[in-house]
């Protein structure tokens, strides 16, 4: 007869598994063992942990990935998907390691293949505030069943600036007219829509039907974005940066070019394939950009991004004041209400308006470093 096995342990497959009662908690989870005398080494080890963290306080050791799946499973940030990539880089350095030994000393071999494969410091910095979210989480909010935190102390982490950021590149009309006219039909309305009223890449990808809303005294209608996230139907909108609701105004090249997109889609303003277009910095964005002969060298920013800066370049040059451009580009200004009189409107749509005929009428200098090489 073979030898009896250890008491809680159940064969799946190829792999033993734990099902037992240790301490008054049940214990359940995979030994990853095929092997009888494995699974049951591996099975004493997790019932000495737990003896020591109850009568000792002695806390059991804990991964990073464990901490990681802990918070990807319970965040409900809107930048999740984000925070997903950036730990999946990570976990080839640090999956295995024992949380409370995640400093800036263990995490430093990241940060050095990062930056030879060429990665902006920005960038790093936001993987490391991500590691930074879960250790202060490990520390001040998760508890075990013993009441005990995940660690002590949240180590200090420094997030690196190499002085290497991209700058932003408002575009010339001459510029723009080149761009655009290179772009596919449906990224050339967007991107003109885009340029108009300052929306940001998301808000365009997203605009929907139903959030436009008439303005009947005025013979126009405005858009008004959620600030907060909204579920529908095909997806989640994440809500807005500033989590406030965000009036946008058209000019008369934005409303023509609303104008020219209904009845195209019931849901998007800006459908693809009758679907809703993931985002505007695709392949069909960065070939027209290179063919048109704008700076690719890295020291300047190349996305759609550019055209929220162009916009506000532009109702600066044309004398908008500092109050309504904040408006008008959507920065938090502490009033969060949305109802505007007719009067206010006015105001805006005139600001806005007052930036379709500069590219013919009014001569605007962009001041450029020299590109580099």
């Amino acid at each position: 007869m073979g030898r009896k096995k250890t008491p809680g342990l159940v064969k799946r497959g190829d792999c033993w598994h734990i099902d037992k009662q240790v301490r008054g908690r049940r214990l359940c989870e995979s030994t990853g063992e095929s092997d009888l005398g494995k699974a049951e080494e591996y099975l004493a080890r997790k019932i000495e942990e737990i003896r020591q963290a109850s009568v000792y306080g002695v806390r059991p050791v804990r991964t990073f990935r464990m901490a990681a799946t802990k918070f990807l499973n319970e965040s409900t940030k809107r930048s999740l998907d984000r925070d997903a990539d950036c730990l999946k880089q990570l976990d080839s350095f640090i999956g295995d390691m024992d949380i409370s030994k995640v400093h800036m000393g263990t995490l430093q071999p990241y940060i050095e293949t990062r930056k030879m494969h060429g990665i902006k410091s920005g960038t790093v910095a936001r993987d490391l505030a991500v590691v930074r979210r879960i250790l202060t989480l490990s520390a001040r909010v998760w508890r075990d069943e013993n009441n005990l935190p995940w660690i002590d102390t949240p180590p200090l982490l420094q997030l690196p600036d190499w002085e290497d950021s991209a700058e932003p590149y408002p575009l010339t009309w001459e510029e723009q007219r080149r761009f655009f006219k290179l772009m596919p039909d449906y990224l050339h309305k967007m991107a003109l829509f885009k340029v108009n009223t300052g929306l940001r890449e998301q808000g365009v990808c997203w605009l929907r039907w139903d959030w436009e809303v008439k303005v009947p005294a005025l013979n126009t209608s405005i858009f008004i974005t959620p600030g907060k996230p909204v579920a529908y139907d095909d997806g989640i909108w994440p809500g807005e940066k500033n989590k406030e609701d965000q009036i946008v105004v058209l000019n008369r090249i934005a409303q023509s070019v609303v104008d020219g997109q209904r009845g195209l889609n019931s849901r998007y303003v800006f459908p693809y394939k009758e679907k809703r277009l993931e985002r505007m910095h695709t392949t069909a964005w960065k070939n027209a950009w290179k063919n048109a002969s704008l700076p690719c060298n890295g020291s300047f920013n190349k996305g759609p991004h550019n055209l929220k800066h162009t916009f506000g370049r532009r109702l600066r040059a044309a004398g908008v004041s500092f109050e309504t451009r904040k408006v008008l580009l959507h920065h938090t200004t502490g009033d969060v209400t949305t109802h505007y009189s007719s009067a206010e409107l006015k105001e805006l749509i005139d600001a806005v308006n007052s930036i379709c005929d500069m590219g013919s009428g009014v001569s605007l200098t962009v001041l450029k470093r020299a590109k580099a090489g």
